[in-house]
């Protein structure tokens, strides 16, 4: 299993339509071969960036697979305007997360 992380600059003023643009989108992910599951959230000190992970079950899911496919340019065609710079992303193996339990 892996994580994509992806890091969101988004413009200030654009914050809330934001989220609405991203639960639009979001059945385009969570339909993608290999999605697991994801969460969007927002920086506290800097409430303009967001990050999103999303579990996969392989790289080859995410990349290639989802990135390649029509899903995924319609995906970025709902939320590249409300970016304000590039979104970094980057991949991480891993389980699920420790619960301490």
């Amino acid at each position: 299993m892996i994580y994509e992380i992806a890091l969101l600059p988004v413009h200030p003023d654009r914050i809330d339509t934001f989220r609405h643009a991203f639960a639009e989108v979001a059945p385009l992910l969570t339909r993608a071969k290999g999605y697991i599951g994801h969460l969007l959230a927002q920086g506290i000190e800097r409430p303009e960036h967001f990050n999103l992970i999303v579990q996969w079950r392989s790289l080859e899911d995410h990349s290639p697979g989802f990135e390649e496919s029509e899903d995924h340019q319609r995906f970025m065609q709902g939320l590249g305007h409300y970016f304000s710079a590039e979104p970094q992303v980057y991949h991480i193996e891993g389980a699920a997360f420790f619960n301490g339990a």
